[in-house]
């Protein structure tokens, strides 16, 4: 009983404490974390199996990992207003309008980027309305995304298409034909297209 008792008190002894035994004048065998009588002998230990704090040990997380590490915010609505999807826009110099709108409203360090037929149409600003100008006639396609402060696109909207509508050089010249003074002056009435002006038919008898 007394073994039993002693070693339960080894077990108990901090980890860094050394442990010795020796045996008594009564014959017994004693364990103690003093050396006491000369013939103590020190008893080796066996390491400790407790793990790090650390496991991984790998080098403390660092806050840039943790900033890159962070999941992008979402935003639960993002679309193109104006023009409206499969829109029609008349005008003859090709200008268009766009808003858009999202939920809920832009964070702090992000940006809106509209994109023309897959391709921006300028630097990513904080603006939700955009100008354009010259686009060509036909069918286009519009696309709206938010980017956050890395550049990352946090949201896209599907693209939207919308029909571009501008009268021709050929329709201007027969909704106002071109005279000899509009020669040069206007688009649809190039100096190339120019008749040859008449010569007076009384200068050829001189």
């Amino acid at each position: 009983m007394r073994m039993w008792l002693l070693i339960a008190c080894l077990i108990a002894l901090p980890v860094t404490a050394e442990v010795f035994t020796y045996v008594d004048a009564q014959g017994n065998r004693v364990y103690t974390d003093q050396p006491g009588s000369g013939n103590a002998k020190r008893v080796p230990l066996a390491t400790s199996n407790r793990m790090s704090a650390n496991p991984s040990g790998g080098a403390p997380v660092t806050a840039a990992q943790k900033t890159e590490d962070k999941p992008l915010f979402h935003y639960d609505m993002l679309r193109v207003l104006v023009p409206e999807p499969d829109a029609t826009v008349r005008s003859n110099a090709g200008e268009l309008i766009v808003s858009v709108t999202n939920e809920p409203g832009l964070q702090r360090g992000h940006r809106y980027r509209l994109l023309l037929d897959g391709q921006p149409t300028a630097e990513p600003g904080l603006s939700p309305v955009f100008a354009l100008s010259n686009i060509d006639r036909g069918r286009h396609n519009l696309s709206v995304e938010i980017l956050d402060e890395q550049g990352r696109t946090v949201e896209r909207t599907a693209n939207q298409p919308f029909q571009m509508l501008r009268i021709s050089l050929a329709q201007k010249r027969k909704v106002k034909p071109c005279t000899l003074t509009d020669y040069g002056q206007r688009p649809e009435c190039p100096l190339k297209d120019k008749p040859e002006e008449e010569k007076n038919p009384f200068l050829r008898f001189f």
